[in-house]
């Protein structure tokens, strides 16, 4: 299962990193793919997405469901 975030304000190498990091912390051995050009966050081997949803909310982005 994968699961899509719109994350405006991710802009940059280190936003990609913290939200990688919030991700592998909230969802152990899930897969983030972060595309910086369109602000999208895909992760696959989740299935919470709220989970996923609240950790990139705790590393300080807006993430919008897809």
């Amino acid at each position: 299962m994968s699961i899509e975030f719109q994350v405006a304000d991710m802009t940059c190498g280190h936003c990609a990193k913290t939200i990688t990091a919030a991700v592998a912390q909230a969802a152990p051995g899930a897969t983030v793919t972060v595309d910086l050009p369109t602000h999208r966050v895909t992760v696959t081997g989740a299935d919470d997405a709220d989970k996923i949803e609240d950790a990139i909310r705790d590393a300080g982005y807006q993430p919008l469901p897809l």
